[in-house]
Protein backbone atom coordinates (compact mmCIF):
# COMPACT_ATOMS: atom_id res chain seq x y z
CA UNK A 1 0.00 0.00 0.00
CA UNK A 2 1.43 3.99 -0.74
CA UNK A 3 0.09 7.18 0.55
CA UNK A 4 -1.29 8.98 -2.96
CA UNK A 5 -1.75 12.59 -3.21
CA UNK A 6 -5.25 13.73 -3.21
CA UNK A 7 -7.06 16.88 -4.24
CA UNK A 8 -7.92 18.23 -1.11
CA UNK A 9 -4.61 17.61 0.31
CA UNK A 10 -2.48 20.97 1.90
CA UNK A 11 0.29 19.15 3.47
CA UNK A 12 2.85 16.30 3.25
CA UNK A 13 4.32 14.33 6.31
CA UNK A 14 7.96 13.63 6.54
CA UNK A 15 8.72 15.27 2.90
CA UNK A 16 12.57 15.44 3.91
CA UNK A 17 13.16 12.31 6.26
CA UNK A 18 14.19 9.78 3.85
CA UNK A 19 13.80 7.20 6.77
CA UNK A 20 10.08 7.50 6.54
CA UNK A 21 7.68 7.44 3.29
CA UNK A 22 6.28 10.84 2.48
CA UNK A 23 2.91 10.98 3.65
CA UNK A 24 0.19 13.45 1.47
CA UNK A 25 -2.59 14.36 3.77
CA UNK A 26 -4.96 17.35 4.84
CA UNK A 27 -4.14 18.46 8.19
CA UNK A 28 -7.52 19.64 9.19
CA UNK A 29 -6.87 22.70 12.07
CA UNK A 30 -10.78 23.91 11.61
CA UNK A 31 -12.52 20.25 13.21
CA UNK A 32 -12.95 19.12 16.44
CA UNK A 33 -9.43 17.26 17.65
CA UNK A 34 -7.42 18.69 14.86
CA UNK A 35 -7.74 15.17 11.92
CA UNK A 36 -5.10 14.49 9.51
CA UNK A 37 -6.29 12.67 6.74
CA UNK A 38 -4.51 10.53 3.98
CA UNK A 39 -5.26 9.02 1.30
CA UNK A 40 -3.65 5.42 0.41
CA UNK A 41 -3.91 2.68 -2.68
CA UNK A 42 -3.12 -1.26 -2.75
CA UNK A 43 -1.93 -2.83 -5.47
CA UNK A 44 -3.67 -5.21 -7.19
CA UNK A 45 -2.05 -8.09 -5.15
CA UNK A 46 -3.41 -6.09 -1.92
CA UNK A 47 -6.46 -5.62 -3.13
CA UNK A 48 -6.91 -9.49 -4.21
CA UNK A 49 -5.87 -10.14 -0.08
CA UNK A 50 -8.17 -8.01 1.02
CA UNK A 51 -11.48 -9.23 -1.12
CA UNK A 52 -11.02 -12.86 0.08
CA UNK A 53 -9.46 -12.32 3.72
CA UNK A 54 -11.63 -9.12 4.98
CA UNK A 55 -8.52 -8.15 6.35
CA UNK A 56 -5.88 -5.40 6.65
CA UNK A 57 -3.34 -5.13 9.54
CA UNK A 58 -2.32 -1.66 11.10
CA UNK A 59 0.82 -0.95 12.89
CA UNK A 60 0.50 2.60 14.89
CA UNK A 61 3.96 4.21 15.61
CA UNK A 62 2.54 5.73 19.90
CA UNK A 63 6.31 6.74 20.54
CA UNK A 64 5.43 5.40 24.11
CA UNK A 65 2.37 8.39 24.13
CA UNK A 66 -1.41 7.14 24.34
CA UNK A 67 -2.83 5.81 20.98
CA UNK A 68 -4.81 8.13 19.46
CA UNK A 69 -8.20 7.69 18.01
CA UNK A 70 -8.14 6.12 14.40
CA UNK A 71 -10.83 5.66 11.55
CA UNK A 72 -10.92 4.06 8.29
CA UNK A 73 -13.20 3.76 5.83
CA UNK A 74 -13.35 3.55 1.38
CA UNK A 75 -15.98 6.58 1.85
CA UNK A 76 -13.75 9.94 1.26
CA UNK A 77 -16.69 11.76 2.47
CA UNK A 78 -17.58 10.54 5.86
CA UNK A 79 -13.94 11.48 6.69
CA UNK A 80 -13.51 15.06 4.57
CA UNK A 81 -16.05 17.42 5.12
CA UNK A 82 -17.81 17.87 1.96
CA UNK A 83 -19.80 21.31 2.70
CA UNK A 84 -16.14 22.90 3.72
CA UNK A 85 -14.51 22.08 0.53
CA UNK A 86 -17.77 23.40 -1.74
CA UNK A 87 -17.85 26.80 0.23
CA UNK A 88 -13.75 27.62 -0.04
CA UNK A 89 -13.69 26.51 -3.49
CA UNK A 90 -16.19 29.36 -4.10
CA UNK A 91 -14.59 31.95 -2.59
CA UNK A 92 -11.39 31.38 -4.56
Amino acid sequence: MKPIKFKEQNCTFAESQPEYQPLPALKDEISEGCPVISCWKMSFKERLIVLFTGKLWVNFLTFKKPLQPSYFTVYKWEIINKKYFKNSNKSK
